[in-house]
């Protein structure tokens, strides 16, 4: 005797859809067009988050996603707060992060008569997702479901957003009362003919790419945040451990290969470490793993890397020969494709390999030569922000997850603390979001409750989106936060130093308005002041302890320092800056 089919609503498809996928923490805020969904969530386990603002569950979603590599959801309503979703779409676009949004809509009868709270949520967003979807009938919910999260998680992961008008998720509407079926993997892959990664690299190519390797004797890896999206951080070992060649890793690729094994040269880029850039620089063989040659990276294009080959292996075909023409391009998934070149160049380096001693030496010479520097703190004075970074990552505890936002901040705590286990690392990287970094911290720990995370903030990326801070004392999400104030916009304070006369045009934002100790107490949260260096040990130990509630630690930091090396916008890698040097070094 066959089953009877089960009817619901449409809302309740949609929560047992996301069910389905294995969805754990739901990241929104309710409002009138997406209320009926949030009834059946009421009788789900789905964990919902609650947040202050949509910003915030959007990062909140994507710190989830960096941490735990699985998409992260956020939900929200129609109009002003699909709008308000729009910065984290953008930010996890263009750093390749799962996501899956789902946003209320207006009555399908009511769309583009601007009913109240309406907006063509599909239209503002379509240049700011992988796919997005006006989901019109209750049927259909559960083939786009499924197709959201796969599209945001296959191929170049990105954002998918799901528009849903309020009457076919309406149990009192008959016409959004639907037979329950849960889709076939092959049913989604077939609904979606046009969509076919490629995973797999070109055989041929591999081996171009092998024999390039065998060839060179200044070759560079150039890791980038695809590393990550792939889980290729080991196989990435494998090949610079097989073949000897150093490793740079970009700002989004940080953790991907660790900062204390002998092949890593760190970060490259605008304010990358000396050696880094300028091995790429002076390269005759670029691997690029993942990687999309970023402005950033490059500095001026045409002067960048001008005697190295390219090999380049990227997922997504349209970023081959975008910004730098590769001699040898490999469509795939980068952990497939590392798989096969490792095997390949595991049958020839036996035969030996070019003499790359000389290349060896040249990059020790430089790490010996141009190492991170700053000054130290005068009695008195206040506090170095590379000082409070250095003893943030050597009280960390093992597997500390520091997320930040952008600026001189997010800079130098890529370049002082040390990535040694990837998915540690949780930034803004393309888009530049000031204010990333609470939310995405909040994300990171809900979906690594296990795992200290901190949050490490500058105080005007602080003020956009500290509300959150709310959400997790409410939630019990007992993140910790460093905030580095020191009373600027201070890239901005930088930059108008070195190349607008010292012309402060509102950079400045007062030590002391707001009291970040008062804000932080009044959301819950146990605040410490830090003002000199002897209390800063102690203050981050006292927040390491403190685990039931969220911790900020205000450090007044020195808002003359800058962040360097610095390669000035516009300028070759080759005219890199190295900034400040210690006492008696020769360049």
């Amino acid at each position: 005797m066959s089953e009877q089919p089960v009817r619901m609503s449409g809302a309740q498809a949609l929560v047992k859809s996301l069910e389905l996928e294995g969805v754990e923490v739901i990241f929104g805020l309710p409002g009138g067009a997406i209320l009926p969904v949030y009834d059946p969530i009421l009788d789900s386990p789905i964990r919902h988050i609650l947040v202050r603002h949509e910003q915030g569950a959007g990062h909140m979603a994507e710190g989830y996603a960096h941490a735990t590599g699985r998409p992260g959801v956020a939900m929200v309503t129609s109009g002003p707060a699909a709008t308000n979703i729009v910065t984290p779409l953008c930010d996890a676009f263009v750093d390749s992060v799962p996501m899956v949004v789902i946003t209320g809509q207006v009555p399908v009868g009511a769309i583009g008569t601007d009913a109240f709270q309406e907006c063509d949520t599909i239209g503002i967003t379509r240049s700011v997702t992988k796919h997005n979807e006006l989901v019109t009938r209750a049927r259909d919910i559960p083939l786009a479901v499924r197709q959201a999260f796969l599209l945001a998680s296959t191929g170049r992961p990105g954002p998918v957003l799901l528009d849903i008008p309020k009457d076919i998720v309406d149990a009192a509407n008959p016409d959004a009362q639907m037979e329950w079926y849960w889709p076939t993997d092959e049913e989604v892959w077939a609904s979606l003919p046009g969509y076919r990664p490629t995973t797999k690299g070109h055989p041929r190519k591999i081996k171009e790419a092998a024999e390039l390797i065998m060839a060179a004797r200044q070759p560079v890896i150039y890791a980038g945040g695809g590393i990550l999206k792939a889980r290729a951080a080991t196989v990435l070992r494998e090949l610079a451990e097989l073949t000897g060649i150093p490793v740079v890793t970009t700002l989004t690729a940080r953790g991907a290969f660790p900062d204390d094994h002998p092949l890593a040269l760190g970060m490259p880029g605008m304010h990358g470490n000396f050696t880094a850039v300028t091995a790429m620089q002076e390269s005759d063989l670029l691997i690029a793993l993942g990687s999309r040659f970023d402005d950033r990276v490059t500095g001026k294009l045409p002067a960048f890397a001008p005697d190295a080959k390219v090999i380049h292996v990227d997922i997504d075909p349209a970023e081959l020969g975008k910004v730098r023409r590769p001699d040898v391009p490999i469509v795939g998934d980068v952990r497939l494709v590392l798989e096969e070149l490792v095997r390949v160049l595991e049958r020839r380096v036996a035969d030996g390999q070019p003499d790359r001693s000389a290349w060896r030496q040249t990059l020790s010479g430089w790490q010996e030569r141009f190492p991170l520097h700053y000054e130290p703190s005068e009695p008195g004075a206040l506090l170095k922000p590379q000082f409070v970074l250095e003893q943030l990552r050597d009280r960390a505890p093992e597997g500390t997850i520091v997320a930040t936002g952008v600026g001189q901040h997010q800079m130098w705590t890529s370049q002082y603390w040390r990535f040694t286990e990837p998915y540690t690392w949780v930034c803004s990287g393309g888009l530049g979001t000031m204010g990333f970094s609470i939310p995405a911290a909040i994300g990171a720990k809900a979906g690594m409750p296990e795992r200290t995370v901190w949050a490490v903030d500058g105080d005007g990326c602080f003020q956009m989106t500290a509300q959150e801070l709310v959400t997790a004392t409410t939630e019990r999400i007992p993140i910790k936060v460093a905030i580095l104030n020191n009373a600027y916009l201070g890239m901005v304070r930088q930059w108008q130093e070195m190349f607008y006369d010292e012309r402060y045009s509102e950079v400045y934002l007062s030590p002391d308005l707001p009291d970040y100790v008062k804000w932080a107490e009044a959301m819950g949260c146990v605040a410490i002041r830090v003002e000199s260096p002897e209390e800063v040990g102690p203050a981050i130990e006292r927040a390491n302890a403190i685990n039931d509630r969220p911790v900020v630690v205000e450090f007044r930091t020195d808002a003359a320092e800058k962040v360097f090396p610095m390669v000035p916008a516009g300028l070759s890698n080759s005219d890199i800056v190295v900034g400040p040097l210690p006492e008696g070094t020769v360049q």
